[in-house]
C-alpha cells in the first residue's frame, strides 16, 4: 500500500452490519471492499470475533489482510470473544496507547492514539468510536483534543462520533484544532441522513481529496469515509 504518492490514503469504517445488513458477517466482503480503495491507515470500528465463523479472530484476520501493522482495542471481552475497534498501518508504529474514555455506567469506548513513521515524516492518528449520550460525546472530546497534542506534526483523528445533535457536537469542538474534515452522510447507509463517521485532520491545507462508497451499504449500516492527506510539518 505504501507508494510515491505525496499523500497518505487513511480509511474509517463502522463495519458493524445491524437492522438485517450482513447477517452472516461477511468479513471477506469487508476486505475486499477495502482492498479496492487501497488505505495505507485504516480504523474499524464494531470488530467482533464473537460473531461466526466460529473459531476466526475477526481482529488477525483483519490486520492479516490489511496491513503490516495493527492496534487492536478490546472494549468488550468475553470468554466467547472480542469487541471493539483497531487501527491498522502500513507504515511503522513508532509509539501507540490505548486510552479507556469511558463514561461512567455506559457503554465501553477507547480511543487509540499512534505516532507512525512515513517517508514523509511522522504523523499522529488518533482513532475512536463514542458514546451515545451528548454528555458522554462533550467530555470524550476534550480527550480527544488532550490526545491531539501540540501542533508538531500532521494529526489524523477519525472514527465513528455518534455526533448528530449540534448543540453539545464534537464537530464545534474538534473542527477549532483539526480544521480540516470530512462532512459525508453515512448513516444509514441505505438512506444516509448524519454524519457519524468522520474523518478531522490538521493542518487543512493537508486535505487532497475524501470520498464514501455506497456500495459498503450492503455490508454494514455505515458508510466508509476516506481521505488522502499530505504530510506537512504544521
Amino acid at each position: 500500500m505504501i507508494g510515491t504518492s505525496p499523500t497518505i490514503r487513511f480509511m474509517t469504517w463502522n463495519i458493524h452490519g445491524t437492522i438485517g445488513f450482513n447477517p452472516g458477517f461477511d468479513l471477506a466482503g469487508v476486505i475486499a471492499l477495502i482492498l479496492r480503495w487501497r488505505p495505507d491507515v485504516i480504523a474499524l470500528q464494531e470488530v467482533d470475533s464473537r460473531r461466526p465463523p466460529e473459531g476466526e479472530d475477526a481482529f488477525a484476520l483483519l490486520q492479516d489482510a490489511l496491513g503490516q501493522h495493527g492496534i487492536p482495542a478490546h472494549s468488550i471481552a468475553s470468554a466467547d470473544g472480542h469487541y471493539g475497534q483497531i487501527l491498522i498501518s502500513s507504515f511503522p508504529i513508532i509509539n501507540s496507547e490505548i486510552h479507556d474514555i469511558s463514561a461512567p455506567e455506559r457503554e465501553p469506548r477507547r480511543a487509540i492514539r499512534a505516532e507512525l513513521g512515513t517517508a514523509a515524516g511522522p504523523v499522529r492518528v488518533i482513532a475512536t468510536h463514542l458514546g451515545l449520550s451528548i454528555r458522554e460525546r462533550r467530555e470524550q472530546a476534550q480527550l480527544l483534543l488532550a490526545l491531539a497534542g501540540p501542533h508538531d506534526m500532521t494529526t489524523v483523528v477519525l472514527g465513528d462520533f455518534n455526533d448528530w445533535f449540534f448543540v453539545g457536537s464534537v464537530r464545534a469542538v474538534l473542527a477549532r484544532v483539526l480544521p480540516g474534515r470530512s462532512r459525508f452522510r453515512t448513516f444509514p447507509s441505505f438512506l444516509p441522513l448524519l454524519r457519524l463517521d468522520r474523518i478531522y485532520c490538521r493542518p487543512c491545507c493537508a486535505v487532497r481529496d475524501m470520498y464514501t462508497d455506497p456500495n459498503a451499504r450492503s455490508l454494514s449500516d455505515h458508510l466508509p469515509v476516506i481521505a488522502d492527506l499530505a504530510v506537512n510539518q504544521s
